[in-house]
C-alpha cells in the first residue's frame, strides 16, 4: 500500500516498491550522490560508474520515493539471493577493460553482505538532496520493514560508516540498534571511512512516532 509523506511544502511523496521503468539511470544517480565517495576507489570515474549501477540494477530489490512521478529517494534491500545493485565480476571487466577492472574486484568485494537465516538486509538509503529532512526516509524504512514482514524475515539488518553520523541517527530513530563495530583504519586513506557499524531493528518495531530526517 502506498504511504504519502505529507506537510513536506512541496507536495505528496508517494513510497512505492520497485524502481519504474526509465528510472534506472535517475536511480543510479541517487545511488551515487549517496554512496559514490564510498564506492569510488572501485568504479570510479562517476559518469562511468552510474552508467554501471544503471545497467546491473535489480529494479525489484527496491522501494521507492516519487514526487510528481519523478523519482526522489530509494532504499534497497536484499531478498532470494539478490541486492538492488548487481553487476558479476566478468560485467566489471567487461565494462572497465581486464587490465583497470581486476584491481576493482577486491574493493567491490568488501562492500558484500550476507543476510543471517531470518534477516533481510538493507542495502541504504539515498534521497534527493532537495528533500532530506522531510522526512522521506523514514518512510523508506517503514516499507522496506514490510517487506521484511511480508517474507516472514525476524530481524533488518544494515550497516552505517562512521562518516555517516546523519544516517546512523535516522536508523536509531526507526528502531535500529548498533551490535557490531568494525574499525578498519587502513581503508581511510582508500575508502574514506575507517569504521563500519552494524544495526539490526526487529521486524514490527516501529520508530519514534511522527519522525521525520534531520
Amino acid at each position: 500500500m502506498a504511504l504519502d509523506a505529507t506537510g513536506t511544502g512541496t507536495g505528496p511523496v508517494t513510497i512505492r516498491r520497485g524502481v519504474p521503468a526509465g528510472a534506472e539511470r535517475r536511480a543510479a544517480e541517487l545511488y551515487w550522490d549517496a554512496f559514490g565517495r564510498k564506492l569510488g576507489p572501485a568504479l570510479n570515474p562517476p559518469d562511468k560508474a552510474v552508467t554501471f549501477i544503471a545497467a546491473h540494477l535489480n529494479a525489484d530489490r527496491a522501494v521507492c520515493a516519487l514526487l510528481d512521478g519523478q523519482l526522489v529517494g530509494l532504499a534497497g534491500y536484499q531478498l532470494g539471493g539478490r541486492a538492488f545493485t548487481g553487476g558479476s565480476a566478468s560485467d566489471v571487466l567487461r565494462a572497465y577493460g581486464h587490465l583497470r577492472g581486476l584491481h576493482r574486484l577486491p574493493l567491490l568485494a568488501l562492500f558484500e553482505r550476507h543476510p543471517a537465516p531470518g534477516q533481510l538486509v538493507m542495502d541504504g538509503i539515498a534521497v534527493d538532496p532537495g528533500l532530506r529532512g522531510r522526512g522521506v526516509g523514514s518512510l523508506l524504512i517503514e516499507e522496506v520493514a514490510a517487506v521484511a514482514a511480508e517474507q516472514d524475515h525476524r530481524e533488518i539488518r544494515l550497516d552505517v560508516i562512521d562518516t555517516n553520523p546523519r544516517a546512523r541517527a535516522l536508523y536509531e530513530r526507526r528502531g535500529f540498534t548498533a551490535v557490531r563495530t568494525e574499525r578498519t583504519p587502513y581503508l581511510r586513506g582508500l575508502l574514506g571511512f575507517g569504521a563500519v557499524t552494524t544495526m539490526r531493528r526487529a521486524v514490527g518495531t516501529r520508530g519514534a512516532r511522527g519522525a521525520r530526517e534531520l
